[in-house]
Order: structure tokens, then sequence, then C-alpha cells
């Protein structure tokens, strides 16, 4: 079953804290599991009560299957020229993948912000 990232941003947009976010499948263990990558509003800190606090809304009002296994704040959100939410982009930088397009990101200095993350090697 594939979870659509539609319904995690719908949820999340509901939390204050976070000004925008990009939510990936991540290969881990022989399966994929939900990274939710979060830029929080200015003078915010991502810490561990907002993380339940985004999990908790999502559980709460879509399903336990939309629930990200990380939650990871980054400064910047990778967009196209065009505005939308660079998913694909986040996705291979996360796997170590060449970046196809990447004309087409309006700020590609954002994608070094999910490379080699420390967070999710466990």
């Amino acid at each position: 079953m594939r979870i659509g990232t539609a319904e995690i941003y719908r949820q999340v947009a509901r939390v204050e804290e976070v000004q925008e976010c990009v939510a990936i499948g991540q290969a881990w263990d022989n399966d994929v599991r939900i990274v939710l990558f979060v830029q929080p509003r200015p003078g915010v800190v991502i810490d561990a009560e907002t993380v339940r606090k985004i999990k908790n809304t999502i559980r709460a009002n879509a399903t336990p299957r939309h629930v990200p296994a990380k939650v990871i704040s980054v400064p910047d959100i990778p967009r196209t020229r065009n505005g939308k939410v660079a998913e694909i982009a986040v996705r291979n930088a996360v796997h170590g993948e060449e970046i196809q397009n990447l004309g087409a990101i309006g700020n590609p200095e954002s994608l070094e912000y999910f490379r080699n993350r420390p967070e999710l090697l466990g």
C-alpha cells in the first residue's frame, strides 16, 4: 500500500511550529519507512515535544501508517523553480543517488541538508 504524502502534508500544516515539510519513503530493512523533514518557522526549534506533536497530529487525523518513523529538522526545503516541493530530489539525495534535472531546482544548495544524515542510519 502506498501512502500519499498529501495527507501527511495536510496534517503537518496544522502544526504551527512547522513552516514547511517534505516526506519521503526511505528504503529500510527490506521495506520502506516514512521520513519527514520539517523546516521550522523562524525562531522555532524542533524539539522532542514538537516531534511528538507532529506525530500525534498525523496519527489522530490520518492513520498510524502515515506517522513517520523519523522527523528531522532542516533549515530549508528544496523546491522547483515553479514552487513545488522537490520530493524526488530529496529522496535521491537521501539514498545517495544522482539528482536528475538539478537545473529545475530553485534552491539546489538545500539538497545538501538531506545527504549523509546520521539520523537515517538507525
